[in-house]
């Protein structure tokens, strides 16, 4: 399976920002791209910088707008398509939801952020309620997409739930990147911590792994801090970790090629779902262990 990347720096203007996107999917589909996968809230800044009622008017509902345009564009293209969006509900109710487009431009699924950060310069408690659907994969015509989103990526536990589940591949679209605060050894380690961990889930799972970051400077809106310098770096690897393609802190379109078939072979080598002790993980499901 072909799969294209989208590493976009976005402005204030959304209907640039989904004009260079779809421009860009044109593109990596004439390429051969069967599937294209983008980054977290992809269609403006990151707003989570602050907490400001009046962004809510940003969201949209499910289908809407962005299911519309994008919806053409995987029509015409003849590909799959991973959105990011932020869904209005209900009043009052808010979800970071990725949305998962058929080649037909229809909705083939959703999935609604499970781990909502709550940090400085990421304030997504005020604005996103819990996913409430679950850890379930998206069934598509190029295979089952165990979409997930951002923090999520930090825990083991959803990947493994969707790879139970028969993901054939695990996608995060993500916006994460440096406080200006930091020395250049600590940010060095964030970015490689976040590389490694989602590595690790390839292994365990024994599955590849697609991860789209944000790239650019945004400001924060209140000037209270010095922003986010979103890292890039967005990645395919392997099920058993290996780089298949790593990009940098610029802008990207990449296409990048899996082999579907590896993850059986790789199970039979390493079978982690052979040997794992359902008997005595019941104490994964308590906050803590005492």
């Amino acid at each position: 399976m072909k799969i294209g990347i989208i590493q976009q720096s976005n402005t204030s203007n959304r209907e640039d920002n989904v004009s260079r996107l779809s421009d860009k999917i044109r593109k990596l589909a004439s390429q051969g791209a069967e599937l294209i996968v983008m980054q977290e809230l992809h269609n403006g800044l990151y707003f989570c910088q602050t907490e400001d009622t009046d962004v809510f008017d940003q969201a949209e509902t499910i289908p809407g707008y962005s299911t519309e345009v994008f919806g053409q564009v995987a029509k015409e293209t003849g590909t799959v398509i991973v959105l990011s969006l932020f869904e209005k509900r209900a009043a009052g109710l808010y979800h970071n939801t990725a949305v998962v487009l058929e080649k037909d431009g229809t909705i083939a699924g959703t999935y609604r952020k499970m781990h909502i950060p709550d940090d400085p310069a990421y304030y997504e408690k005020f604005y996103f309620t819990p996913g409430d659907l679950g850890f379930q994969p998206i069934e598509t015509s190029v295979g089952k997409l165990g979409v997930l989103v951002c923090w999520d990526q930090w825990y083991p536990e959803a990947a493994r739930l969707m790879a139970m589940n028969d993901a054939e591949i695990l996608i995060y679209p993500t916006a994460i990147g440096y406080e200006s605060s930091d020395n250049v050894d600590e940010k060095n380690r964030q970015r490689e911590a976040w590389i490694t961990v989602q590595r690790g889930h390839a292994v365990a799972n024994g599955l590849p792994v697609v991860s789209v970051n944000r790239t650019g400077y945004e400001a924060d809106p209140s000037g209270q801090t010095n922003g986010i310098s979103f890292w890039g770096n967005s990645f395919v690897c392997g099920p058993q970790g290996e780089f298949l393609w790593q990009g940098g802190k610029e802008e990207d379109t990449q296409i990048v090629e899996i082999d579907k078939e590896r993850t059986e072979n790789v199970r039979r080598w390493w079978p982690f779902f052979r040997d794992r002790r359902i008997d005595a993980f019941d104490d994964l499901t308590k906050r803590w262990g005492k």
